[in-house]
């Protein structure tokens, strides 16, 4: 479990997670943002992924949560790099011409989520 350093979490707190084997994990001293960044990541995981699929066991919340990452870094655009998902080292490429590409759609997840691609 990952918690702050506020003083209301007592000793007491901790050692319930402790007593179920659950380590208990200090956020860093002086990063009030660091949890707002954690909040964001984990609510979009939870409305994009979690609220759609039934999660059977551990194993399929792992393998669920690797392929939705393998989205998020090869697929998904992010504002913060010029609309292009994090493992890109350049923009993709534009099509001027006006022929016509077809268009080819993956699902991921079981079809929660699509990608969509043009091909030549």
């Amino acid at each position: 479990m990952l918690r702050d350093r506020d003083r209301r979490y007592t000793d007491s707190f901790d050692a319930v997670f402790e007593a179920e084997d659950t380590d208990v994990l200090l956020s860093a001293p002086r990063a009030p943002r660091r949890n707002a960044h954690c909040e964001r990541v984990i609510g979009a995981i939870r409305r994009e992924v979690l609220d759609r699929i039934l999660i059977v066991n551990e194993a399929h919340a792992h393998q669920v949560l690797a392929e939705y990452r393998e989205h998020c870094t090869t697929h998904r655009p992010h504002r913060s790099r010029d609309q292009r998902p994090s493992e890109a080292r350049e923009q993709p490429a534009i099509w001027h011409d006006r022929v016509p590409r077809r268009l080819l759609r993956t699902r991921v997840l079981g079809g929660v989520i699509n990608e969509y691609r043009y091909t030549a």
